[in-house]
């Protein structure tokens, strides 16, 4: 019995100790950014403080970081629709027909997401110089559709498997066609991985950085690379830089916690077999 109870105690220790180191960054950026220049250089770091909104005056009245989050918001929700509108029924391909070289395929899908972003950023800002697709919205689309697309399919191919056969072949015999099939019955089954899968591909687009860096100046850069106007060769504003990333974290937080039920259901979909 005390054995017991002690490795309890040691479990909720250790998960207490993992929560506390990871929500300590997350609380030191936040209270930074309600802090003035002063309380946020020092040494060692004031946990009373008075609170003021100056930094979030000075990144969102004096700056063009509103247009940031404004690009970015744009451009992760053009991704998300586009990978999904592609990904989703190649990835219901990959999972229900059977052709050559199938498992190759999908390994060369697969691949994709295998290699580091920054072995092909300067062949990419290259073609793009030649294409004219730099410092443009539609640029940055294209290549975030890129990464995010065999997330899709690797993700939902996934969710299909577990799909039972039966369900389709009874449509089928119903007069259904494969298109119908996919749409009413399929789909419907895997909703819960689709939206977990569309929460993934909205964060990594929201939260990319280098794409966003190498190929944008003014008009597209995101809100990311924004931060960076708040490192200058005089002085670095930590206050703004971070309000900055607080209002970045801002509505991944609130998404999260609002489709959170769903997230989790969408990640367990398949785990427990009948």
């Amino acid at each position: 019995m005390i054995q017991d109870i002690s490795k309890k105690i040691g479990f909720y220790v250790v998960i207490g100790l993992i929560v506390f180191l990871f929500i300590l960054p997350i609380y030191h950026v936040v209270t930074m950014s309600f802090k003035t220049e002063v309380d946020a250089l020092a040494s060692p770091p004031t946990w009373i403080f008075r609170p003021v909104l100056d930094n979030y005056i000075d990144v969102l009245a004096t700056t063009k970081f509103p247009y940031y989050l404004l690009n970015s918001l744009i451009v992760s929700c053009i991704t998300v629709s586009l990978s999904l509108l592609i990904g989703v029924p190649g990835a219901y391909a990959l999972s229900r027909l059977t052709f050559r070289m199938k498992r190759s395929l999908f390994a060369a899908i697969l691949g994709t997401r295998m290699l580091p972003p920054i072995c092909i950023a300067i062949p990419i800002y290259m073609i793009y110089a030649r294409l004219g697709l730099l410092d443009r919205l539609g640029g940055l689309v294209i290549v975030y559709l890129s990464f995010n697309l065999s997330f899709v399919v690797w993700m939902m191919k996934g969710f299909f498997d577990d799909v039972p056969r039966s369900l389709e072949e009874a449509a089928r015999i119903d007069g259904s066609s494969t298109i119908g099939t996919f749409s009413q019955i399929a789909l419907p089954v895997v909703v819960q991985g689709l939206i977990a899968t569309a929460i993934f591909c909205w964060v990594l687009s929201w939260n990319e950085f280098l794409y966003a860096l190498v190929l944008t100046r003014r008009t597209a850069k995101t809100a990311p690379v924004g931060i960076t106007y708040f490192l200058r060769f005089e002085d670095v504003k930590w206050g703004s830089i971070a309000a900055g990333a607080a209002l970045i974290m801002s509505p991944v937080v609130l998404f999260s916690v609002g489709v959170q039920r769903y997230l989790v259901r969408g990640l367990t979909a398949g785990a427990v077999k009948e």
